[in-house]
């Protein structure tokens, strides 16, 4: 079959030249994936700050709240942050819907072939869409919560969430979908544009290695908020302040009273 007959087949006959937009769209895509990726890992350094104890992280929400800078919490900072992300968020997702199958014969094709060829990068690719569909969700919901309610975050706040109103279960499955998912976009945006310049085998050892230790963070994080949630359960909505704090404000509303 010449080339002409298949451009005809495909509509493509006629066109002056090849448009450059899929190429622009998959620079976004992959440009939005690494934002979030790192995103995500900064932010799970953030949560897991809880381990610390709870001071530190108390200083770390009061610290995006601009506690520290203007004197007070400002939870709708948090909000601001929030929204730019949901922004990036959703662009990724739309951008990432391209390329995910329509129907579920596409599905079952792709699966096929994948068994047929037994190749490692592409089953890698089957399970970040296996993944991406349920995150979609998972993190507009989680999204949305923080959008919303900022200010329920805290070493008790976050606890209570996690234990008194029964969300482990989401978090952990979120933990599992974004850990996997973000791990393959990198592994695999790594050898789409050749940084690091390693060779395959290193990239997919520090890629599982890197998704082991993000994940044994987590599964330690979730734990220690359900520890503190559960301890905390008899006093759920009461929010975290250390003792300096207390006494500042306490002597503060005495001065007030005066």
């Amino acid at each position: 079959m010449s080339c002409e007959t298949v451009l005809a087949q495909t509509g493509l006959a006629g066109r002056a030249g090849k448009s450059r937009w899929p190429a622009r769209l998959d620079l976004l895509q992959s440009g939005t994936g690494l934002f979030l990726a790192l995103f995500m890992w900064g932010h799970m350094f953030f949560v897991a700050s809880i381990l610390l104890g709870e001071p530190a992280m108390w200083a770390i929400t009061k610290f995006f709240e601009g506690y520290f800078l203007f004197g007070r919490s400002y939870p709708w900072l948090v909000s601001c942050v929030v929204a730019c992300v949901a922004l990036v968020f959703a662009v990724h997702a739309l951008l990432a819907m391209r390329k995910f199958p329509a129907t579920y014969r596409q599905l079952r094709t792709i699966r096929a072939h994948a068994k047929a060829m037994r190749h490692a990068d592409t089953t890698l690719w089957i399970w970040q869409v296996y993944t991406g569909f349920p995150l979609f969700f998972l993190a507009s919901a989680h999204l949305y919560q923080m959008l919303v309610w900022p200010q329920n975050i805290g070493p008790y706040a976050s606890s209570d969430r996690v234990w008194s109103d029964a969300l482990w279960p989401f978090y952990l499955a979120m933990l599992l979908a974004v850990e996997l998912h973000g791990g393959i976009g990198l592994y695999r945006l790594a050898l789409k544009w050749g940084w690091p310049n390693a060779p395959r085998r290193t990239l997919a050892r520090l890629k599982w290695g890197l998704t082991a230790f993000f994940l044994v963070l987590g599964l330690a994080t979730l734990g220690a908020y359900m520890k503190i949630g559960y301890e905390h359960r008899a006093h759920h909505g009461e929010r975290y302040e250390p003792d300096g704090v207390k006494e500042e404000r306490k002597a503060r509303m005495e001065e007030e009273a005066r």
